[in-house]
């Protein structure tokens, strides 16, 4: 799997999902039958793909007991700290 850089907010939001994901033990085939969606979907997301369909992410999102606001601000994305990736470079599936 592609490793997304963390440096777009595309990659950010991609490390941050992929990392829930894993801290619940989810497979990326048990969360896409969770959140109604395939497999290529949630390579594509975790992957760091810029362009990705919103009612899709909004259901990966709450099958992993997230929500996206929108708050004033320039960065594009943040993502909570406590969601952020642990940055040993973990990438076990």
């Amino acid at each position: 799997m592609a490793t997304p850089n963390t440096d777009t907010p595309t990659g950010r939001l991609a490390a941050a999902l992929r990392a829930r994901r894993r801290e619940l033990g989810l497979t990326q085939k048990q969360l896409g039958d969770l959140a109604g969606c395939g497999v290529a979907f949630l390579y594509e997301l975790e992957a760091g793909k810029p362009t990705v369909r919103l009612d899709k992410l909004l259901d990966v999102l709450a099958v992993l007991g997230l929500e996206l606001r929108l708050d004033e601000g320039h960065s594009g994305l943040a993502v909570a700290a406590q969601l952020q990736p642990p940055a040993d470079g973990d990438k076990s599936q």
